[in-house]
Formats: C-alpha cells, sequence, structure tokens
C-alpha cells in the first residue's frame, strides 16, 4: 500500500510551519537586551573591588558579582523553554562570538592599559567599564546578528 503523495500546497504549508516554528525556537533561546548592561554593571562593581585592594572590599564585591551573575543568568535560563543545537549557529555563527568575544576582551586590555599609561586612577575598572559599555552596545547586535545566521540555515543543515 502506497502513501498518497503529498499536494505541492501541503508541503509548501509544511515548510512554512517549521520555518515558523524554527523562528520562535531561535527568539525563545536569544539573550534579551537586559543581559548586557547587567552583566557589564556586575564586572564593574567586581574589578572595582579588586582593584580597591582591600580584604573586606573584595570579599563584598566578589560575593555581590557571584550573586549577581547567578541571579542574571537564572534569569535568562529560566526564560528559555528550548535549547538551540549548536549545528544551528554553524561555523558562521562561532565564529562571529569568537572575535565578538576578543573585540571584547582587546577593548577591555588597550583601555586599562591606556588608562595606566597616562596615571589614570583604576585603570583595570576603567578598562572593563569600556567593555561593559562595548557588550552593551554590540549585545542587541550580536543576538539579531546570531538570528540572521541562524533563521537562515538551510533546514536540516549539519554544518
Amino acid at each position: 500500500m502506497t502513501e498518497p503523495a503529498a499536494s505541492h500546497s501541503a508541503a509548501a504549508d509544511a515548510l512554512v510551519e517549521i520555518r515558523t516554528r524554527r523562528a520562535q525556537a531561535i527568539d525563545a533561546t536569544l539573550v534579551p537586551g537586559w543581559y548586557w548592561p547587567a552583566v557589564g554593571g556586575l564586572t564593574v562593581v567586581f574589578t572595582a573591588a579588586v582593584e580597591g585592594g582591600r580584604p573586606w572590599l573584595v570579599a563584598v564585591g566578589s560575593v555581590a558579582f557571584a550573586l549577581g551573575l547567578a541571579v542574571v543568568v537564572g534569569r535568562v535560563a529560566l526564560r528559555q523553554r528550548v535549547q538551540i543545537r549548536n549545528s544551528l549557529l554553524g561555523v558562521r555563527g562561532l565564529v562571529t562570538i569568537l572575535v565578538w568575544v576578543l573585540g571584547l576582551v582587546a577593548t577591555g586590555l588597550v583601555v586599562g592599559y591606556a588608562a595606566a599609561s597616562t596615571g589614570l586612577g583604576l585603570p583595570a575598572t576603567v578598562g572593563a567599564a569600556a567593555t561593559a559599555g562595548a557588550m552593551t552596545a554590540t549585545g542587541p547586535w550580536l543576538m539579531r546578528h546570531l538570528r540572521t545566521v541562524m533563521a537562515t540555515r538551510p533546514l536540516g543543515a549539519r554544518r
């Protein structure tokens, strides 16, 4: 017994449904815009506490950072109902993330060393603030770009 052939319109409708569900899954996994300034702010507070050099300040800053980061990451993790397979990002998405992270690290180092060379106080905190600003400014762009990368990958693509 053979299965009846699907009509052209039924197949097209099925592909639309698959693409719609994929877009919903992608949207559900993207990091929200508030995440970037929250992590950036926590990083600046932690860096300032460590750079302050007082043991009590380092302890308070470390605890505040750990608790704050747990709350921020927890809120993002609990919000996600689905998990995207790494293969959906593909090489292009992974390279984008790697270049973005290296850019943030370079920003912090360059600004921090520049602050130190000019005698500015708390140079690591200044570098961390520059990184936080760059993360806040470019994090939403990264999410939009990754969404485009994932949404335009061929259905069923492995690489």
